[in-house]
Parts: C-alpha cells; sequence; structure tokens
C-alpha cells in the first residue's frame, strides 16, 4: 500500500472517520449508481437509472412538449412556456406531497434559462445552449478527477461497496476506475459531437429528436452498465485467483 493510501486510511480512523465513512457511504447509495446496485433486474435497474415513471416523465415531457409545439406551430413562445409550465407542475406536485423536490426546481431553472435564450435570440437552436454547456462541464469535471487519480466513478464506488478509499493502493483497480470514469467522459462529449453539427446547421427538429434519444435513456443505460462493470471488477480483485493480485480490503474483516 502506498504512503498516500496509508494516510487516507489513517485519515479515516481517526477521530469521526467512522462518522464520514458513514456519510459519504450515504452519499454513494443515494447517487445513481448506488440506487441502480441496489436493483435485481435490468428492466428495473434501467427504470430507477432515469428517477422511476416519475423521473421519465420529467425528463422527456419538457422535451417532447417543445419539439412538438416548434414543428406544429414555429412559435417560440408556445413552444418554451408550455414546457416551463409542465416543469412548474412537476415543481408544485412535489411540494404538495412532500417529496424531494431539487431535481425538479433544477429542471425548472433549466428550461427557463433556455427560453429565456431561445426568445432573446429568435432562433429555436437556442433552447439547447444550455444542454451543451452542462455536457461540456460534466466531461471536464470528470477529466480532472482522472487528472489527479480521483477518478468519480471510482470515488462513488469504493464507498457504495464499503473499500472507502482503499481501491487507490491497487494498480489494476485504479486503473478499472480511471477508464469507467473515462467511459463517461466519452458519454458526454458524444452528446456535443452529434448535437452541436445540428446546432450550428440550424436544425431543430433533428437537434429536439437527438437530445430526446441521448438523454434519459441512454444515460440510464450507461448508469447500468456502469454498475454491472465495477461489479464485476470488485468481484474479480476479491478474488486472488481471478485478479492475479493479492486479495484487496474491499470491506472491513
Amino acid at each position: 500500500m502506498s504512503d498516500e493510501a496509508r494516510d487516507g486510511d489513517a485519515t479515516a480512523e481517526g477521530p469521526g472517520g467512522e462518522e464520514l465513512q458513514q456519510k459519504l457511504g450515504a452519499a454513494a447509495r443515494n447517487s445513481a449508481l448506488g440506487r441502480v446496485a441496489e436493483t435485481d433486474s435490468m428492466s428495473a435497474a434501467l427504470l430507477t437509472a432515469m428517477g422511476g415513471w416519475r423521473g421519465l416523465v420529467e425528463a422527456l415531457l419538457p422535451g417532447i412538449a417543445f419539439l412538438v409545439l416548434y414543428v406544429l406551430t414555429k412559435d417560440l413562445w408556445v413552444s418554451v412556456g408550455v414546457p416551463a409550465v409542465i416543469g412548474l407542475a412537476f415543481v408544485i406536485v412535489r411540494l404538495v406531497r412532500r417529496e424531494p423536490a431539487a431535481s425538479a426546481v433544477g429542471g425548472l431553472l433549466g428550461l427557463v434559462v433556455s427560453g429565456f435564450l431561445a426568445l432573446r435570440s429568435g432562433e429555436g437552436t437556442q433552447y439547447f445552449v444550455v444542454g451543451f454547456w452542462t455536457n461540456g462541464a460534466y466531461a471536464a469535471g470528470l477529466v480532472l478527477s482522472m487528472l489527479v487519480r480521483w477518478p468519480i466513478v471510482g470515488v462513488i464506488s469504493g464507498f457504495l461497496f464499503g473499500d472507502g478509499t482503499k481501491w487507490r493502493s491497487s494498480r489494476r483497480l485504479m486503473w478499472w476506475m480511471q477508464l469507467a470514469t473515462g467511459v463517461w467522459v466519452a458519454f458526454f462529449l458524444a452528446r456535443l459531437a452529434v448535437q452541436l453539427p445540428l446546432y450550428f446547421a440550424g436544425a431543430v427538429e433533428a437537434l429536439g429528436v437527438a437530445r430526446l434519444v441521448m438523454g434519459a435513456p441512454l444515460f440510464a443505460l450507461v448508469i447500468v452498465l456502469t454498475v454491472l462493470f465495477v461489479r464485476a471488477v470488485y468481484q474479480t480483485a476479491s478474488d486472488p485467483a481471478k485478479s492475479g493480485e493479492p486479495k484487496q480490503n474491499l470491506a472491513d474483516e
């Protein structure tokens, strides 16, 4: 084990370290990867990754409304106004039912900003600009985590599987976690590679379809594949005969 890993373990075992580990573990379980990891079937995993039926509706309905209304009316006020009202309705429903509304509020803010940009410019393509910046920011953040050798998928998976940060002492696990995080970088960059040419071509309808297809459904698929991959990596790492390395400390023994 490296000195860096020893220092990390020592910190975790110090005063307050156990409480911090528990909080980080809870955060990992509440993440999209954590929720999917607790499912029993592929169909349930995909649905969970999209936030359940309600999450799927909240993710897709505003985009579908914009696309359909824009194609039928070419009226930007109607096309951006209806999705904003739908987003507001999602927030109200969650508040009335006393359910977590952070994701719905975030979605509403995104719809409002997107609508403002489209109305200010008078161009439907501007409705999708916020998504470009969001995907670029996610890709940049993930690349940064890889460069500093704290790949985000590894951080979440470590606490999700009870390993904390011990995985960083294994070259094999570090490499696999870098790879898994790199897949997410490729996912966000793929969105930009497909959608930006449509944006510059002014193809609003095609851009809207691409945004829907590469949105929640593809996002859910990548999450499920990530969980399956990480689970297999940890199972292999815990078996010296398969990994070719001494058994990793994947949990308290």
